[in-house]
């Protein structure tokens, strides 16, 4: 990032954003995670574990997993605010689809300077959410919290506002994108399939599909009605009748 923090490498950035993301999403990073996260091998996150801990970017004990320093998370919400207001520019100035922009934008981050940083916030209008809905770190490092309830956990006849889609893959964002499944959307969920089978929503079509449930996690909503719960008024009691 225009040689910001020139001790560190592109690498060493990607580390940074993906320990936030995973801290941010589970409130933990385990070094399995953080491999699998970045698709390289244990050994791999391991030794770049310890040399993020010698630059006091990092902690990591085996109780705790590995942590981000104050230093450590300013870096990463640097990154994290570059990846996602290019994510914005690419999908909003040139139109380019959304399970396109995340690719494109990896490139881009490290090497986004802070002038053309400041011109395509300005230029969008300073926003503070990207095309899939994840929060934008502001200038000074101040993020938004995420939405807590995901689709899979809303209960079946509730209506929910789209409000964040996590999933990066591209295959499934255009299967959303074609659903109508894309932040801001309103859905009713119909039904949630027991033993972790799909739920089962309706769009504002009218359609019905049935999501696999590990995707309906990945999908983060506000409620905008809850299901009514039917009350009974109590029973009489008939003189000389059993209750």
């Amino acid at each position: 990032m225009e040689n910001k923090h020139a001790t560190l490498t592109a690498a060493m950035e990607d580390y940074l954003k993906a320990i936030y993301e995973l801290q941010a999403t589970t409130g933990t990073t385990t070094t399995t995670a953080l491999a699998t996260a970045l698709n390289i091998s244990a050994a791999s996150a391991t030794n770049m574990i310890k040399k993020l801990a010698e630059l006091k970017l990092a902690r990591h004990s085996p109780y705790r997993g590995v942590e981000l320093t104050t230093a450590g998370e300013k870096i990463a919400l640097e990154v994290v605010r570059h990846h996602r207001l290019i994510e914005l520019f690419l999908h909003q100035a040139l139109g380019i689809p959304w399970d396109e922009v995340h690719v494109e934008a990896h490139k881009l981050e490290h090497v986004l300077s802070d002038n053309l940083e400041n011109h395509i916030a300005d230029f969008l209008g300073d926003p503070t959410k990207d095309p899939h809905g994840d929060p934008i770190p502001s200038k000074a490092g101040i993020i938004a919290d995420r939405e807590r309830e995901s689709l899979a956990d809303g209960a079946p006849g509730a209506r929910v506002t789209i409000q964040r889609v996590g999933a990066q893959d591209p295959a499934r964002l255009r299967y959303l994108r074609e659903l109508g499944i894309v932040p801001q959307a309103r859905v009713n969920i119909v039904a949630h399939a027991p033993f972790e089978g799909p739920v089962r929503v309706r769009t504002e079509d009218g359609a019905e599909h049935a999501l696999d449930r590990g995707l309906a996690r990945q999908i983060w909503v506000a409620e905008k009605s809850r299901p009514k719960t039917r009350v009974h008024a109590p029973r009489k009691m008939i003189k000389g009748s059993r209750q």
